[in-house]
């Protein structure tokens, strides 16, 4: 069976849909990112684009902490597989 290659950028925003947060150096760490700031930015413009997420920022200990939030305020129908690919959700 063929695997598929999940990038990085795919792996740190599963990572924090997760609702789990993330600094450059922890970044660097677990998924090898080099630019962090440049991939938040990224991330930031595709899941703030129809107001369902919303990319926090804030700095503990000298460091700034990366997160994201779900600003949707229904049910979810759809979840995301660790591929990226879409699955519905049982209601």
């Amino acid at each position: 069976m063929a695997t598929t290659k999940i990038s990085n950028r795919r792996r740190v925003l599963n990572y924090l849909a997760s609702g789990k947060t993330l600094t450059g150096s922890q970044a660097a760490s677990k998924f090898g990112v080099k630019n962090f700031r440049a991939m938040i930015s990224d991330i930031r413009s595709q899941v703030e684009a129809f107001g369902n997420w919303e990319v926090t920022q804030t700095v503990r200990n000298g460091e700034t902490v990366y997160g994201m939030e779900d600003t949707h305020d229904g049910d979810r129908v759809y979840g995301f597989k660790q591929d990226g690919s879409r699955y519905m959700i049982n209601a």
